[in-house]
């Protein structure tokens, strides 16, 4: 089986639009009533979905940090608690 990729039309899809479609994929795989083969290719578009979803995660978490300030108005780098997150 081929390994999907993504495209860029995929690429430019917005983060809400991506996760509302991977929300879909998930109900309709666990409703049990999709065959082996629709489980497959749901499952193969899910994953796409989701590395579009931390894709755009990625982006806006390093806008914002680009645009964190210290307390003399200089940028200063300050990386999200990944452990706070979760």
């Amino acid at each position: 089986m081929a390994k999907k990729t993504t495209t860029p039309a995929d690429a430019a899809l917005p983060y809400e639009a991506a996760y509302a479609r991977l929300e879909s994929l998930v109900d309709s795989l666990e409703s049990g009533e999709v065959s082996l083969a629709d489980m497959v290719s749901k499952f193969e578009e899910g994953h796409q979905l989701l590395k579009i979803c931390q894709d755009h995660l990625r982006a806006a978490e390093l806008k914002i940090e680009k645009l964190k300030l210290d307390d003399a108005g200089q940028p200063a780098f300050e990386p999200l608690d990944e452990e706070s997150e979760s």
